[in-house]
């Protein structure tokens, strides 16, 4: 599925459970339940609603045949933050990146390390422009 498919944006327990896709990978719902139990007690029948919904969304796909179906996500982790940060920088920041980026790291200040990896991506945009 294209990167640019706009799919609709996930709730906070369709990200959960997203999360848990991309760190293993396909897997199925008794996977994705006890990835999740690790940090909030979620029931097996919660989670396969829920991957039921992503599936009609777009979210994820199913594959598998019989009771056991393995679930993936349809976009990678990347291109899902950046659809979300798309959509709350039009909404909230006027679709400015520089009010977006500047409210992020007053509301949570950057490591010296996360300042470094910020630093080289300017220069690498700043050269990109060239």
């Amino acid at each position: 599925m294209p990167a640019r498919l706009k799919l609709p944006r996930p709730t906070d327990a369709e990200l959960a459970i997203l999360g848990v896709l991309w760190r293993l990978g396909p897997s199925t719902v008794r996977a994705v339940m006890e990835q999740l139990n690790r940090t909030q007690p979620t029931g097996y029948t919660t989670v396969l609603k829920l991957l039921q919904i992503m599936t009609e969304k777009g979210l994820v796909r199913r594959t598998g045949a019989g009771r056991q179906h393995v679930y993936e996500p349809t976009l990678r982790e990347q291109d899902t933050q950046r659809q979300l940060l798309r959509d709350l920088m039009d909404r909230a920041f006027e679709g400015s990146a520089q009010k977006l980026v500047l409210q992020a790291l007053s509301a949570k200040p950057a490591d010296p390390a996360e300042l470094a990896e910020i630093r080289r991506l300017l220069n690498q945009l700043e050269e990109e422009a060239r």
